[in-house]
């Protein structure tokens, strides 16, 4: 039912305000997120060329995060500063020269040094989007506002798996490996829309002429509001996102959840092929299938977290579930369709978790100090990226297969989601500062 605030209708507001920008969130996301996971495909063919081992191919996925870790707080520092409009601008153009110059290495330093340079150039798009949602999306519709731009995640796998798997077949053509082209095809629309960007997004709602004048008065003055109400305030600088236990506690919940997104995403194609042994493109389109059920797991429960306001559950159940599921499926490794379908399941739980997770924290900072702690708790969980893939290529190296790493992703998940459980609040935080500031005026105490 749509809802009137003075003279401005909020959920047509609203409406209006994801129509354009969400969508366009999402296109972004799917080209970063192929970009960066590409190379998993890629690595079907390119680690017999290169002469990689599963560790040499693990430590080539994970260094990507060394440098994306260095430059996360820094990166989201300036966009706080200079606006997202023009930071991301820059991040996607950057990025897409050093993707599509992948096609070029011949060696596995040369692999490295640009997977180092590709972190680098990276870093601060995720956060940075994340910071700039909570800058347009009130509290009772942020969740939901996040599940949509990790939506764009999702589908970066479930159209960028079976393409990169298809363009594995152009292997030869014009004497270059598919796995080349790969790189330079997909690096492209980076550069491209960098462009766009540019002409699409606005920074802030105070700025947005596709706004009737009172639709961004009411934003601007609703977000304000929240910003006040956050336990660390707007006006809190970025020294209070290093000393908040919270936002460590934050982290290491991200750091936990990234075991499973980071840890199988990169291998998925790998552990799809050794488990079926079909096609390249076979592996690609059946990798595809698990971020399918994650785009609709996500919907779903960053939705109904929004619409009944509860956080804990919808936050760190998913993630128990996913970790207890993906233990089972290595249990039943030895019948592949139905670990296959397990892993599926685990991976769409796991992503469930994401958006409740972005809403919860966005809830609990505002201000510079928001923008810090974001690319904090991202830089933190991308030690997973940086030190998981090696760790698990070690692994198939010395026991054949992939089933001691998926069980150590499991644990960790069935933590993080135990951890989830006790820190977010059992209802929007929001929502619950304002209620007992309400309450505390009523009984006149300070």
């Amino acid at each position: 039912m749509a809802t009137f605030e003075g003279t401005v209708n909020r959920a047509e507001t609203m409406r209006r305000v994801g129509w354009r920008l969400l969508p366009f969130l999402m296109l972004l996301y799917l080209i970063a997120y192929i970009d960066r996971s590409n190379i998993s495909v890629a690595a079907l063919q390119m680690n017999a060329e290169l002469g990689l081992t599963a560790e040499m191919y693990g430590r080539a996925a994970g260094i990507f995060f060394a440098t994306y870790i260095l430059f996360e707080i820094p990166s989201n520092m300036v966009l706080a500063r200079v606006g997202a409009r023009r930071w991301i601008a820059r991040i996607m153009l950057s990025w897409g020269v050093i993707a599509a110059g992948m096609a070029f290495v011949t060696s596995a330093n040369q692999l490295y040094g640009m997977r180092l340079l590709l972190g680098a150039a990276e870093a601060g798009f995720t956060p940075g989007v994340i910071y700039y949602l909570a800058r347009w999306f009130p509290s009772r519709e942020r969740a939901n506002a996040m599940s949509f731009f990790y939506i764009g995640a999702a589908l970066a796998s479930v159209i960028g798996l079976p393409l990169s798997g298809l363009l594995l077949g152009l292997d030869g053509w014009h004497g270059m490996g598919g796995w080349r082209w790969l790189f330079l095809i997909e690096g492209i629309p980076a550069v491209l829309l960098a462009f766009v960007t540019l002409k699409v997004l606005t920074d802030r709602p105070a700025d947005a002429a596709w706004l009737a004048p009172a639709e961004r008065d009411w934003l601007e003055k609703t977000l304000a509001q929240e910003q006040s109400a956050t336990p660390v305030s707007h006006t809190a600088g970025w020294r209070q996102a290093f000393t908040s236990g919270r936002v460590w506690l934050l982290a290491l919940f991200w750091l936990l959840q990234a075991f499973g997104t980071i840890g199988i995403t990169l291998f998925l194609p790998l552990i799809v092929k050794s488990v079926s042994g079909q096609s390249n493109m076979t592996v690609g389109l059946l990798s595809a299938v698990p971020f399918l059920v994650a785009c609709i797991f996500m919907f779903f429960n960053g939705r109904h977290s929004d619409a009944s306001g509860e956080r804990a559950l919808h936050l760190g159940l998913p993630l128990v579930l996913a970790g207890l599921v993906l233990a089972v499926a290595v249990q039943l490794a030895g019948q592949p369709t139905v670990a296959f379908l397990l892993l599926a399941l685990s991976i769409g739980l796991n992503w469930a978790a994401i958006p409740v997770f972005w809403a919860v924290t966005t809830e609990y900072v505002s201000g510079i100090a928001a923008a810090v702690s974001i690319a904090l708790i991202n830089a933190v969980a991308n030690l997973a990226g940086l030190g998981l893939p090696p760790v698990i290529g070690w692994i198939k190296d010395a026991t054949g297969n992939f089933n001691v790493a998926l069980l150590v992703v499991a644990i960790a998940l069935v933590i993080g989601g135990l951890l989830g459980i006790v820190l977010a609040p059992r209802r929007r935080m929001i929502d619950a500062v304002q209620d007992d500031g309400l309450a505390r005026a009523g009984r006149g105490t300070p």
